[in-house]
C-alpha cells in the first residue's frame, strides 16, 4: 500500500509541491499558500515561493 504525503499545489499556475500535513485546504484541495487557496484575489501576487510565478 502506498501512502501519498506530498502533492502538487492545486493552483493551476503553481509549481509548488506541498505536504498534505501542512497544506492549506480549500474546497477539498491542497494549496501551498493562502493566496493560492483564495484564488489569488486582486492585489495578491503569487505565493511568494522562490521561482514560482503563479497568480
Amino acid at each position: 500500500m502506498t501512502t501519498i504525503t506530498e502533492t502538487k499545489c492545486a493552483c493551476p499556475k503553481c509549481s509548488c509541491i506541498v505536504s498534505l500535513d501542512t497544506a492549506i485546504m480549500a474546497n477539498g484541495k491542497p494549496y501551498c499558500s493562502k493566496a493560492c487557496a483564495d484564488g489569488h484575489p486582486a492585489g495578491s501576487t503569487g505565493c511568494k515561493k522562490s521561482g514560482c510565478g503563479c497568480g
